[in-house]
C-alpha cells in the first residue's frame, strides 16, 4: 500500500466451536513433542537486524515531536521441518526500538505457525501472517492481520494473528476457511511520535461493538484459481473489522482538566471481496473490489489499474515498469481511507545487476481536490551477501482541512536503512 493515513496476545482455542475440532489441533499440538523425537528434524535459523534513520524535512505541529528519528528492528526466523516435510514450524519473533516514540518501541510474534501437509490438504495452527490481493497502491481485500501502523506509513506491516487454517486445494480452485480467536488491536503513535493522528490515541482503552471483545471468534472464506492467465479470488469475512472509527473522548487525569483524546472504536463487519490479475504480455491487469457492512454504514470500494514492463529498455539490461491505478470509495469525502477518488501513477525500474538494485516513484493524485497529492520513492540494493543499503521517502501535500492526511502534511521525511541478514 503506497496511500495510506496511520489510522501482544496469546493465541487462544475458539468458543462455541464443535468440540471434535477443538480436540483435534489440541491433540495435534500436544503429540508434536513426541513426533519430533521419533524423527529427524531438519531446520534452518536466519534473521534480519536494521538500523534506520529518519529525517523530517519540516518541524512537527507538536511541540513533542523531533525530527530526527534513529531506531533498530531485529527479526529472527527458525524453520524446522520433520516427517518429510510434512510438518513444519515456522517461529518469527520481531522487536523494534526507536528513541523518540515510546509507542514504537514494541514486540510482536509475526508468526509461531506449525503446518501439517496432506496429499491435497493443509493445516495451519498458531500465530501466522496471510496476505491477500493484487494491486500495489492499496490492499482492500487482505483483511485478516491487523496493520501495525508504527511501523510504516504504506500499512504493508502487519501483527501476527491466531488462527486455525484448512486448506484444500483441488483441481477446481484452492478454499481455504479460517478460525480466528483472538483480535489484535491496532499500533498507533505516541504523543512524541511523527505520522501520529491529530490527538492522543487511547489504545489502552479500545470500545468494542461485540461484548466478546478481543475474545469474539471472526471467521473467513477464501476461494482462489489460477486459470491460463487468469488469477481469481474472492473471500468472505465475518467479525471484527481491523479498521477502528477514532473516537474523541475526554479523560480526566488526577483531577487535572479533563484531556480530549481518541478512543479506538472496532464495529463487526461483513466483507465480500474480489481480486483478479491478468497477464497478457507484458501487461498485468490487476483488479480488488470489496463491499462491506457494519452497524455505521455499508459501501462498495475498489482499486483496479495496470502495469506494463519494458524489457532491456536502449538495448540494455534495465526493465522500466509503467504503473497506474484508479482508487474509489462510495463514501467519497467521508471515506475512512484516504483512497476514496484518486488515481496513482508510478514507475519501478530494475537494473538487473549483481546487486539487484531496485527504484521505485510514485505520485498519488486526488481527484476531489486538485491541489492535493502524495509522493515517494523506494530505493534499495545490496552491498554484499549479508548487507543491504535502503531508501525510503514520502511527502504528503493536502489542501483542505477535512482531509485524512492533513494532520501529517509536515511529515514529509527521508529514511536512510542498513540492513543485515544472517
Amino acid at each position: 500500500m503506497w496511500h495510506c493515513f496511520p489510522t501482544f496476545s496469546a493465541p487462544i482455542l475458539p468458543r462455541g466451536k464443535p468440540r471434535a475440532v477443538v480436540q483435534s489441533v489440541v491433540f495435534g499440538l500436544m503429540s508434536l513433542p513426541l513426533s519430533l523425537q521419533a524423527t529427524t528434524l531438519e531446520s534452518e535459523f536466519t534473521g534480519l537486524v536494521t538500523l534506520e534513520q529518519k529525517v523530517f524535512f519540516s518541524d512537527g505541529l507538536f511541540m513533542e515531536q523531533a525530527n530526527q528519528q534513529a531506531s533498530i528492528f531485529i527479526e529472527p526466523e527458525l524453520y524446522i521441518e520433520w516427517n518429510d516435510a510434512n510438518d513444519s514450524v515456522l517461529f518469527k519473533p520481531f522487536a523494534r526500538w526507536d528513541e523518540q516514540d515510546s509507542e514504537r518501541s514494541h514486540i510482536d510474534i509475526r508468526e509461531l505457525l506449525w503446518t501439517h501437509v496432506g496429499d491435497d490438504w493443509e493445516f495451519r495452527a498458531g500465530v501466522g501472517r496471510v496476505f491477500w490481493g493484487q494491486t500495489e497502491s492499496q490492499h482492500l481485500v487482505d483483511v485478516i492481520n491487523q496493520t501495525d501502523a508504527v511501523e510504516a506509513i504504506d500499512g504493508e506491516d502487519k501483527l501476527g494473528q491466531p488462527m486455525l487454517n484448512m486448506q484444500w486445494i483441488k483441481d477446481w480452485g484452492t478454499v481455504s476457511a479460517f478460525v480466528l480467536p483472538y483480535f489484535r488491536e491496532r499500533t498507533f503513535a505516541g504523543e512524541a511520535g511523527r505520522l501520529r493522528a491529530p490527538l492522543p490515541v487511547a489504545i489502552d482503552d479500545p470500545i468494542y461493538e461485540s461484548g466478546s471483545e478481543q475474545r469474539h471468534v471472526d471467521w473467513a472464506l477464501r476461494w482462489s484459481h489460477s486459470l491460463d492467465i487468469w488469477e481469481l479470488g474472492v473471500a468472505y469475512f465475518d467479525g471484527t473489522s481491523r479498521e477502528p472509527v477514532l473516537v474523541p473522548s475526554a479523560f480526566e487525569h488526577n483531577g487535572a482538566e479533563p484531556e480530549l483524546q481518541l478512543r479506538p472504536m472496532y464495529l463487526q463487519m461483513q466483507q465480500w471481496g474480489v481480486d483478479v490479475l491478468a497477464v497478457v504480455d507484458a501487461w498485468l491487469l490487476k483488479f480488488e473490489g470489496i463491499h462491506r457492512e457494519t452497524s455505521q454504514d455499508q459501501f462498495w470500494a475498489m482499486t483496479t489499474g495496470f502495469e506494463y514492463t519494458l524489457v532491456g529498455v536502449f538495448e540494455s539490461f534495465v526493465d522500466v515498469g509503467v504503473l497506474m491505478e484508479y482508487q474509489y470509495d462510495e463514501r467519497g469525502v467521508a471515506a475512512t481511507s484516504t483512497g476514496q477518488n484518486d488515481l496513482m501513477l508510478g514507475t519501478r525500474i530494475a537494473l538487473n545487476d549483481a546487486d539487484g538494485t531496485e527504484i521505485l516513484l510514485g505520485l498519488v493524485q486526488d481527484l476531489d481536490y486538485g491541489n492535493s497529492r502524495s509522493g515517494f520513492i523506494e530505493a534499495s540494493s545490496r552491498i554484499n551477501d549479508y548487507w543491504k543499503w535502503r531508501v525510503d521517502a514520502w511527502f504528503f501535500q493536502p489542501s483542505e482541512p477535512q482531509e485524512l492526511s492533513y494532520t501529517i502534511r509536515k511529515d514529509d521525511y527521508i529514511q536512510l536503512s542498513i540492513e543485515r541478514y544472517f
